[in-house]
């Protein structure tokens, strides 16, 4: 008998280890940069979901660097990661990341922005498209056709920034708007306030101002009203500041994705790759808009 009892102990012991190994195997989750509240909100999403489902999960800020991240990703396959959760700071420039996976067999599933090259298992994002059309439609419904609008773009390279600008191109035909500029101010508040002050000074008809995401709009607002003129200003994220401004009165609208959402849905995905399940290649985010 005590030989039986002992032999169960130890049996039960090995499927409680087992149990735990499995529960916290580690994945990982490479960020374009901590320094936007839209990329912390994502990475909260995703720890959130993480600690639920029994993850161990690793997060490293590309600061913004692809060369930064292709390091991150480097350090992450000698750590044994069983995935890859990866927001890229370059579509492009991702693929050569996204490739180190691929020969080591971590599946990679990219989050808010694409790669261009690279095995991906799955990528989770809102329609970008649709977004910056939204961002147009949305202007044309306050000012009419044929306003005189700026666009401020993202990082130039990235799909957000890229799919953004075609969505607002497709607003721009359709209500025949004065396009007067359309310059980067790479996703950032401060250069955002550069650019718009810049543009201002010889775009001074402007009517409305399209930025690619709520901190290119708050520092383009910081620059108009400095300059003591009226514009109507529509972000794009939906993020705390974004909202606030425009529960304040200061902008007119914020196309408003769910970072947290895409980043809970992103270790939802892993769990399901992990666990051997088929995954969709495309996993859309709903958007829509919040105005005064």
């Amino acid at each position: 008998m005590k030989k039986i009892a002992k032999s169960l102990l130890v049996a039960l012991t090995a499927m409680f280890a087992t149990h735990i190994a499995i529960a916290k195997q580690t994945i990982a989750l490479a960020v374009s940069t901590l320094d936007n509240p839209f990329f912390v909100s994502l990475r909260d999403g995703a720890k959130q979901k993480a600690d639920e489902l029994g993850y161990n999960l690793v997060i490293l800020d590309s600061q913004n660097d692809p060369a930064k991240e292709l390091a991150n990703v480097e350090d992450l396959m000698v750590r044994g990661v069983k995935l890859l959760l990866i927001n890229p700071t370059d579509s492009q420039a991702v693929g050569t990341a996204v490739a180190i996976a691929n020969r080591q067999g971590i599946p990679v599933i990219t989050l808010d922005r694409g790669a261009a090259n690279g095995q991906v298992v799955s990528h989770i994002a809102s329609d970008n498209v649709a977004g910056g059309k939204m961002a147009g439609d949305f202007i044309a419904q306050q000012l009419g056709q044929q306003a005189k609008v700026i666009q401020l773009e993202g990082i130039a390279g990235t799909s957000a920034a890229r799919e953004r600008g075609e969505g607002f191109h497709q607003a721009v035909q359709i209500h025949q708007f004065d396009l007067l500029a359309s310059q980067p101010a790479d996703f950032d508040r401060s250069k955002g306030l550069n650019v718009m002050e810049n543009l201002l000074a010889s775009q001074a008809e402007v009517q409305a101002v399209f930025a690619q995401n709520d901190e290119m709009a708050l520092g383009a607002l910081r620059a108009i009203r400095a300059a003591n003129k009226k514009v109507l200003i529509v972000g794009f994220d939906g993020t705390d500041d974004g909202i606030n401004a425009v529960k304040r009165g200061y902008l007119a609208a914020t196309i408003a994705q769910q970072p947290a959402l895409i980043g809970e849905l992103g270790v939802i995905t892993a769990d399901r790759v992990l666990k051997g399940e088929k995954v969709e290649a495309i996993i859309p985010v709903p958007l829509k808009v919040i105005s005064q």
